[in-house]
C-alpha cells in the first residue's frame, strides 16, 4: 500500500489541528536509492498550538505518533519541520521563514 501526501495531510490535520500544513512528496529525489523501493519520502512542514512548550524531539514524536499507521504502510523517510505559532512569529520578526 502506498501512502499519499493527501493521506498524510488528512491524518495530521485531524490529530494536530495545524494552522499551517504542507506535505511535499520528495520521492523523485531518491530514485535509484535502495530505500526508494521500501516506500515514499516526504517533507512535512506544520505549525500547531500542540507544539507550544515542546522541544524538537517531543514535537517529532507527536507527528510520528499521529502517522504510525502510515509509517508502516509506505513511508520510508520523513523530514519534519514542526513549529509553534510563537516560533513562526519570532521568525517573521527576525526576517526568517
Amino acid at each position: 500500500m502506498s501512502v499519499s501526501a493527501t493521506d498524510i495531510e488528512r491524518v495530521l490535520a485531524a490529530a494536530l489541528q495545524p494552522t499551517q500544513l504542507e506535505v511535499q512528496d520528495d520521492s523523485h529525489l531518491h530514485a535509484g536509492h535502495a530505500g526508494a523501493r521500501e516506500g515514499r519520502h516526504y517533507t512535512v512542514r506544520l505549525t500547531s498550538e500542540r507544539f507550544t512548550g515542546l522541544n524538537r524531539v517531543a514535537r517529532h514524536r507527536l507527528v510520528y505518533d499521529a502517522l504510525q499507521h502510515e509509517m508502516r504502510s509506505g513511508i520510508h523517510a520523513l523530514v519534519i519541520d514542526a513549529r509553534s505559532p510563537a516560533d513562526v512569529a519570532v521568525a517573521r520578526t527576525d526576517g526568517h521563514t
